[in-house]
């Protein structure tokens, strides 16, 4: 079983940033892939970001050029940098692991975090 763990979530004014940070204890198959999604109550998953280690990325196109998704090899964190926060980011952030490639799509993902509660206000 693979455990996945996010941290770093928070309460902003908009036009803040925050940094979430997601550790995943192993992986079953080959490299890591890799994924930051979100859900408000009512609304299904929303892919918010993705990579995987032959260095594609994903964006949805509501955080392009605000949110940054990395990886640090050496301690094996999936980063995400959420910058220009605005009111409609509020959302619980997922982080999941286990995907064959960078992709938006939950149901490409096997192991999922708790989720860390983003809170943005105006």
């Amino acid at each position: 079983q693979v455990q996945v763990a996010e941290s770093g979530g928070g309460s902003v004014q908009a036009g803040g940033s925050l940094r979430l940070s997601c550790v995943a204890s192993r992986y079953n198959y080959g490299d890591p892939c890799m994924g930051w999604f979100r859900q408000v109550p009512g609304k299904e998953y929303e892919g918010v970001a993705a990579w995987d280690s032959d260095g594609a990325t994903a964006y949805a196109d509501s955080v392009k050029g605000r949110f940054t998704i990395s990886h640090d090899n050496a301690h094996n964190t999936l980063y995400l940098q959420m910058n220009s926060l605005q009111p409609e980011d509020t959302a619980m952030y997922y982080c999941a692991a286990e995907c064959l490639r960078a992709s938006l799509d939950p149901g490409d993902f096997a192991y999922w975090g708790q989720g860390t509660q983003v809170t943005v206000s105006s």
